[in-house]
């Protein structure tokens, strides 16, 4: 097998072309799911290769419950260096587990905060407007999930810019881009590599709410004016750790993008268009990727059940 066992580690590098096709091409939520889809599956199988390296490399060591035949040379020749990389797994899995428990714990910590802070609000208040000199408004989920906005965020805004701005909320959390986001951020603890992906799936939450704020309120350049002043009002401000309205990042172009036509929803674009071909090769580079990452996996799967004694 050789180095062909590495490769769910490397091919995370292979979803930057994808990501650069869907932004551009797809529709802002297909490019999304795709995105965060292609980020999980491929952490899954990096990871569970990972394990099964630790069982290859491991199985040597004096005292393993291992059975004995997984310590075969026939079987530890599958792996190059299968010592050293058996040690190096154990210490990359730790990394990724050290790394996810981090990250889910400061999620959840987040949420209880944000949600303890609205403890003194009406459920019924939609949105749950703060009075604070900062400008902020970000979408909390939870059972029910809440919109939250600062007095400061809505004094910057006329009518018809805080119907977008609601409404861009109301789609982070009708579309649960939190958990969207959540996922492209454990994917990335588990391997380093898919790091790259989380800006392209915070920007693609960020587009999905805009159409759908757009969308709400029936005009896109109300919808772009929002964005725009929102995010100039909070120059310099730190950023809430939920989905935002004036989220940082390339603010110009989801301007740009709101002030261009809608993109096509729902029928594939017709063929031999270069929407239909961009398509195409983003949904090929994810399944060749992820295809690549699983048969190495389930390989080594096949090894070591091949060696397991009946």
């Amino acid at each position: 097998m050789g180095l062909f066992v590495f490769l769910p580690f490397v091919l995370p590098l292979t979803a930057l072309p994808v990501a650069r096709l869907a932004e551009q091409h797809l529709h802002p939520r297909a490019a999304t799911r795709l995105l965060t889809a292609l980020s999980v599956v491929l952490a899954l199988c990096s990871t569970v290769c990972l394990g099964l390296l630790v069982v290859v490399g491991t199985a040597r060591l004096p005292g393993n419950p291992l059975p004995d035949s997984w310590a075969d040379p026939e079987v530890r020749a599958v792996v190059p260096y299968d010592e050293f990389t058996g040690f190096a797994s154990i210490a990359a899995l730790l990394a990724a587990a050290t790394a996810c428990s981090l990250t889910l714990a400061r999620h959840r910590r987040v949420r209880v905060r944000s949600h303890r802070a609205l403890a003194g609000l009406p459920a019924a208040d939609d949105p749950a407007i703060l009075t604070d000199d900062e400008p902020y408004a970000y979408a909390l989920p939870g059972r029910p999930g809440r919109i939250v906005v600062s007095s400061a965020m809505f004094d910057c805004l006329d009518a018809q810019e805080r119907r977008a701005l609601v409404a861009h909320e109301r789609a982070h959390l009708t579309g649960g881009h939190h958990r969207l986001l959540l996922a492209a951020r454990l994917a990335a603890c588990a391997n380093p590599l898919l790091r790259p992906l989380y800006p392209a799936i915070a920007y693609g939450t960020e587009r999905w709410a805009d159409e759908e704020a757009a969308l709400a309120v029936g005009d896109r350049r109300v919808t772009a004016r929002a964005v725009g002043k929102a995010a100039l009002s909070t120059r310099g401000a730190v950023p809430p750790p939920l989905p935002a309205f004036a989220a940082p990042g390339p603010v110009p172009r989801r301007v740009a993008a709101l002030l261009s036509p809608a993109p096509p929803a729902g029928a594939f674009p017709p063929a031999r268009t270069p929407t239909a071909l961009a398509i195409l090769m983003a949904g090929a580079g994810a399944a060749v990727s992820a295809a690549s990452s699983f048969n190495a996996m389930v390989t080594l799967l096949v090894v070591l059940e091949a060696a397991t004694p009946l």
